[in-house]
């Protein structure tokens, strides 16, 4: 069965996230390099979540081994890898290989080819946590998105995006970003890692107000690193809570 496992896995030529499936097999991705520093919540006994921008699952799976009692995982694949354009991604076979091997039927978890943009809570609900990494910055209307997912977040939210403290294409690179500033940059081209599918990046401050401005309160916010030693640590965090009642 391992076996069988490991070799489902082995003939997918790429995975962004590296999760642990039954029996030691481990998908062979790099994301999220330090799952610490997200400062998840350990319990989700009996809520309702929303993974946006969901990709191979990681942290659908990781809510519902926190006792999350439905996952709603939703993409757009609008992310085209940058340089790796030439590697195939069919929509969900990632996330479906490992939503098998973890045994959970449609009664816990479920996905969605969805824009944020389109996130509503006619046609999905509320949710007591939404999970927001890896995408703010890939999107061309952010503080749209943020608003959207406000109107189905009863509880809290956890963002994951680039930053621009450290690092600013415009300003000479690496430690020459715009610090404390309510700064957030545009890059219409391919400014930010040689990829046209990323658009913006706030820096922490500005984030942390796009977030209040979307409705949450008890904003908090911090860095992947202090200092970092490239491009892909120049990333950032921020939570906001809204009536936690469920």
């Amino acid at each position: 069965m391992n076996a069988d496992l490991r070799a489902q896995v082995a003939a997918i030529p790429y995975w962004y996230h590296r999760i642990e499936l039954p029996g030691g097999v481990v998908t062979p991705g790099w994301a999220p390099k330090v799952p610490a520093h997200y400062r998840i919540p350990k319990d989700f006994a009996g809520m309702r979540v929303l993974d946006v921008g969901a990709w191979d699952g990681y942290w659908t799976f990781e809510a519902l081994k926190r006792g999350a009692r439905e996952v709603l995982a939703i993409d757009d694949f609008s992310d085209d890898l940058g340089a790796l354009l030439q590697v195939p991604r069919p929509k969900w076979e990632t996330f479906d290989l490992c939503r098998a091997a973890f045994g959970y039927g449609a009664d816990r978890v479920q996905r969605v080819e969805v824009s944020v943009y389109n996130v509503t809570p006619e046609r999905f609900g509320t949710f007591d946590v939404v999970f927001f990494f890896g995408t703010l910055y890939h999107l061309r209307h952010p503080l749209l998105a943020l608003d959207a997912l406000s109107a189905v977040c009863r509880g809290s939210i956890h963002i994951e995006t680039a930053i621009a403290d450290d690092y600013s294409p415009y300003r000479g690179g690496l430690g020459q970003g715009h610090g404390a500033e309510m700064v957030m940059e545009f890059y219409p081209d391919a400014q930010l890692g040689e990829n046209a599918t990323n658009w913006w990046a706030p820096t922490l401050r500005a984030l942390g107000n796009m977030v209040r401005c979307a409705g949450f309160k008890n904003v908090q916010g911090w860095k992947l690193t202090e200092t970092p030693k490239d491009v892909s640590e120049c990333r950032g965090f921020a939570t906001g809570t809204k009536n936690l009642e469920r």
